[in-house]
């Protein structure tokens, strides 16, 4: 009897714990980032502040390729692509001509992406349970990225809804915002002059207009301006400036969203024959704000890479409790 009722002690407590677990949330959800540029993208990772570093902070991946990464309950954080890097022959340094973070690795480990560069933001389980999310142009723009939620059951709550900048705006970018790749530091798959990144009005210029510094540093006195317009008429869910809250912020609800896909180079709409010489904001052509176009293949590729359920992990936990507790109680 004395076994009996260890037994159900045993048990009893690690049904609490399993309870305890599912209700706070401290099983991980995905990230799953797909490469669908023509070229290899390195990936980088940075976990804010308080959240601990996922599994790797930056890894390389190829035409076609994609990669999962777990992160747990609570994390912040942001992932954007690195393009156009290297090795030093002579220092072994790893750099990349755009988004490079600045360890001289392929892991980042703590470093930041170098503007411009496309950025994905998070914040799961944030105020309200719920996941925040958003894809900034605020830094500039190297990569056209999507990002897509995937719910783990009904249509998960809050403006739950595939956001990103599916356009390549290099080409398009006005004149006095382009990143030009120099003859001397072109990679073999790149042309010399060739535009690879579009710099914000606020790295280019530094004006406290366009940064939404100092006496604009709010959101009724720092307003957007032509050339924040030219990333918004291009990616109408994208942060353009920064302040562009309303229209750039989505929102899961973080117990029903079990996994999110990254994906650079989403089904790209090029703008390269948009009159790029001319430099001019009003050349972009808009691209549609619902982003309908990407809703159902991407959301497929999320609900794909979705990890079990909390349900299905906390049945195999049970099972294999009792295994272990039957067998103790009977040695």
């Amino acid at each position: 009897m004395a076994a009996a009722a260890a037994v159900c002690r045993s048990l009893g407590l690690f049904v609490v714990v399993v309870l305890a677990v599912s209700v706070t949330g401290v099983w991980s959800k995905s990230f799953t980032i797909t490469n669908n540029c023509g070229y290899t993208v390195w990936p980088g990772v940075l976990s804010g502040a308080g959240s601990p570093a996922l599994e790797t902070t930056g890894f390389e991946l190829p035409p076609g390729a994609s990669q999962t990464l777990e992160a747990p309950a609570g994390w912040s954080g942001r992932l954007w692509g690195r393009t156009l890097c290297s090795t030093d022959a002579t220092t072994n340094k790893f750099t990349c001509a755009t988004g490079d973070c600045g360890s001289g690795t392929v892991a980042c480990g703590g470093g930041n992406a170098a503007p411009p560069a496309t950025l994905a933001e998070f914040t799961l389980d944030g105020s309200g349970g719920m996941d925040f999310y958003d894809v900034s142009l605020v830094d500039g723009s190297n990569l056209p990225l999507l990002v897509a939620p995937s719910s783990s059951g009904a249509a998960a709550a809050g403006n739950c809804a595939p956001t990103g900048c599916l356009v390549d705006l290099n080409a398009a970018c006005p004149a006095d915002l382009r990143v030009v790749v120099t003859s001397s530091s072109a990679a073999a798959d790149v042309n010399a002059d060739d535009v690879v990144a579009c710099k914000s009005a606020c790295l280019a210029f530094g004006s406290p207009e366009y940064c939404c510094s100092g006496e604009y540093a709010s959101p009724t006195t720092c307003r957007p301006s032509a050339y924040s317009e030219f990333f918004k008429n291009a990616c109408p869910r994208a942060y353009s400036y920064a302040y562009d809250d309303a229209t750039s912020t989505f929102t899961c609800a973080g117990g029903d969203t079990a996994a999110y896909t990254v994906t650079f180079c989403p089904g790209t709409n090029s703008v390269k024959s948009s009159s790029p010489s001319s430099g001019a904001p009003g050349d972009l052509p808009l691209i549609n704000g619902t982003m309908a176009f990407a809703g159902g293949d991407q959301q497929v590729g999320a609900a794909a890479a979705m990890p079990p359920s909390t349900t299905s992990r906390t049945v195999v936990l049970l099972v294999a409790a009792l295994v272990m507790l039957a067998g103790g109680a009977m040695s």
